[in-house]
């Protein structure tokens, strides 16, 4: 069974590209908490018209959770080097805050005091 199930923030903001045949993909890192101490780092992808919605309503610190499954894939690179990626194809995102463009964001300012407060990450991990 392959199902991922996931909430966290945004690393940075969500850029939208398309692919040679015109799919809309989005690719992006969330940064989830972990029960105790740090938070992780975890490399996502979502495609069409969950791209499209996460580029027009998401920025950098927004809140959303993941509903989707592991993938593994390899390539070789310009070098000629084997490069193994994992990452979570997202299914199902869900916004579980707003978008608010050009504004420092309460919630996330809410949510980064509550986490150092709570020593789940210090203010040197947080990567916003």
């Amino acid at each position: 069974m392959n199902i991922v199930n996931l909430i966290g923030r945004l690393t940075k903001d969500v850029v939208l590209k398309k692919t040679t045949n015109g799919t809309s993909v989005v690719r992006f890192s969330l940064a989830v908490n972990r029960v105790k101490e740090g938070a992780d780092f975890i490399n996502c992808v979502a495609y069409n018209q969950t791209s499209d919605l996460m580029n027009k309503y998401l920025a950098k610190g927004s809140q959303i959770a993941v509903q989707g499954r592991i993938n593994t894939r390899n390539y070789d690179n310009e070098k000629g080097e084997r490069v193994y990626v994992t990452e979570v194809i997202a299914d199902r995102i869900e916004f579980l805050d707003k978008k608010e463009s050009g504004e420092e964001r309460e919630e996330t300012e809410t949510w980064k005091s509550q986490a150092q407060h709570d020593g789940l990450i210090s203010s040197d991990d947080l990567p916003f």
